[in-house]
């Protein structure tokens, strides 16, 4: 599987993530390693739909700081606090985000420009506890919906396990 590079670009939305879940499951079978999970996540994520930029910001001090974990894209910011941006709030309040135009978002983190619209979904680890934001962002207004919200809720799942 790991030499098969997904492009779901065009696949109605709910059969894109359907197939990219059993191939990540499949990449991940048998791994237990959180970063390696956000690591793989972020690379069939990324060009299976072609989004800008895919990552994660991991929770350093919880409650109060994240940092830029596995990603695909261009240099992401490095550190976010709790409550501040998309992510920050995102991890603050413990639930996901989809924000149709970041420029309309109160506080936004401008880490690359071209950002129009953005997604963040908490990631809860083995404990339920808080271990990072899963962050998408499209250089197109209006990319995410609540489809995307629901799947990527399901998929980061993988991390509860």
């Amino acid at each position: 599987m790991a030499e098969v590079t997904l492009d779901l670009r065009g696949v109605p939305k709910a059969e894109a993530y359907a197939e990219l879940k059993q191939h990540v499951l499949a990449v991940l079978e048998g791994i237990d390693d959180d970063i390696t999970g956000m690591a793989s996540m972020s690379c069939l994520l990324h060009h299976a739909f072609g989004h800008l930029w895919t990552g994660f910001y991991r929770v350093v001090t919880p409650g109060r700081l994240l940092r830029v974990g596995p990603y695909q894209g261009t240099l992401g910011c490095l550190e976010i606090q709790f409550g501040k941006g998309v992510c920050g709030t995102s991890a603050a309040k413990a639930e996901s985000l989809v924000v149709a135009d970041v420029h309309a978002f109160p506080g936004h983190i401008t880490c690359d420009g071209r950002s129009a619209s953005e997604i963040v979904v908490p990631v809860f680890g083995r404990n339920r506890e808080l271990i990072a934001v899963l962050d998408i962002d499209s250089e197109h207004k209006g990319t995410f919906d609540d489809v995307d919200r629901r799947e990527l809720e399901d998929l980061m799942r993988w991390f509860q396990k």
